[in-house]
């Protein structure tokens, strides 16, 4: 089991392109994020876009990553890059942000400074619970917060080389589902892309390496996650519990049929 890292552990680890293995919640569950945490997690990243958040929810959550023996930090995917959302979730605790539907430079630059105070950004000054976990001073804020971009569009794709080299973004991680729709795929897993989707991930990779930011993607298992890493992605999450809910309790459902 990893040991546990503070949130500026946790940062640094990604900006020096370290390896991080994570866990990505859609359910709204503290209970589960305790026990999640304690797993040897990296991260447990909960989804505020696509999950069953709401701003309590995600509170809630983040509070339940800190249960004592945790290992893990908690990570926000916010609803959109809009200061709002992004400031809420540093208010509330998260270590990183994950910002999503990032198309330009442009959008990228407007995702750092909304999670930067002046005179670097234009975060609102209200750390609420994060002071208590990383401190008032805006100084440590920024040393201990990470903003990641997700590449996850035809656009993103095109412009990953100049999002990649934005000032101040400390990763960029891969949507999966929507890079494939992005491509033409017909379903978000449709396999006959297989090869424009590979050549797509290794260029969103080299972008990253060539700009020494972290490279993050989302994966349905572990062995998924070990591949992208072997590939060189520097973080993966492991997703998600809905789903590994359900996959658990089918395979007991039909094992018990089986024996009856």
């Amino acid at each position: 089991m990893t040991t546990g890292r503070t949130p500026a552990e946790f940062t640094a680890a990604l900006r020096a392109r370290e390896t991080l293995l994570g866990y990505w919640s859609l359910l709204d569950s503290p209970v589960a994020a305790e026990r999640l945490a304690l797993l040897g997690y990296d991260y447990l990243a909960f989804d505020a876009q696509h999950g069953l958040f709401g701003y309590q929810g995600m509170l809630h959550n983040l509070l339940a990553t800190d249960v004592k023996g945790s290992t893990a930090v908690g990570v926000v995917r916010v609803e959109a890059n809009d200061p709002v959302y992004i400031g809420r979730a540093l208010d509330a605790g998260a270590t990183a942000v994950i910002v999503p539907l990032v198309d330009t430079a442009a959008d990228a630059a407007e995702a750092v400074a909304a999670a930067r105070y002046a005179p670097h950004g234009k975060r609102s000054y209200g750390p609420m619970r994060a002071q208590l976990r990383i401190g008032p001073d805006p100084a440590d804020t920024h040393g201990a917060t990470a903003v990641i971009a997700m590449i996850e569009t035809a656009d993103g794709l095109a412009n990953v080389e100049e999002i990649c080299a934005t000032p101040g973004l400390d990763g960029i991680y891969v949507g999966p589902s929507d890079l494939r729709l992005a491509l033409g795929g017909a379903t978000s897993t449709d396999p006959s892309l297989k090869a424009e989707f590979e050549a797509a991930l290794e260029r969103i990779r080299k972008a990253a390496d060539t700009a020494g930011i972290a490279a993050g993607i989302h994966n349905p298992d572990g062995a998924s996650a070990a591949r992208r890493l072997a590939q060189g992605f520097t973080f993966a999450s492991i997703a998600s519990d809905v789903i590994h809910l359900q996959q658990a309790a089918a395979g007991h459902l039909a094992a018990g049929r089986a024996e009856a």
